[in-house]
This record gives C-alpha cells, sequence and structure tokens, in this order.
C-alpha cells in the first residue's frame, strides 16, 4: 500500500480514537482544516515537519503514521 494511503487511513483512525473532529486537529497541529482533509484522501504527500507536528498532536512517534502495521 503506498505511504499516502497508509498515512490516509492512519490519521483517520487516530483521529476518530482521539476524538477529534478535522477541525481539532487542524488547530492543534497549526495547519489548515482543508489540508487535513485533503491527507486524508491521500491527496497530498506530507513532509517530515508536517508528520511531527501530526505525531506531537496524536503523541506518538512520526514514523507511526506512516506504518502499515501501526495500530492505534
Amino acid at each position: 500500500m503506498p505511504s499516502r494511503e497508509i498515512l490516509a487511513r492512519n490519521m483517520k483512525q487516530l483521529r476518530t480514537v482521539h476524538g477529534l473532529s478535522q477541525e481539532a486537529l487542524a488547530h492543534e497541529a497549526g495547519i489548515d482544516r482543508t489540508y487535513v482533509s485533503d491527507l486524508e484522501r491521500g491527496l497530498y504527500a506530507a513532509s517530515i515537519d508536517m508528520l511531527d507536528a501530526l505525531a506531537r498532536v496524536f503523541k506518538i512517534n512520526a514514523s507511526d503514521l506512516i506504518d502499515d502495521e501501526f495500530a492505534p
């Protein structure tokens, strides 16, 4: 599975587990809500800095976001 698809799946699962809306996740990560939506749909590739920002919100390692075997 391509990394973009893995990131999209893991972000959605983590966001659900943490009880966050796309808007709340975006606010916590300091990014636009539409960017969160685009990442979750696999439209964009996230930068290392973006993975770090998202990982901080979820309190995980950035590498977990693109780990095909990660289970939140």
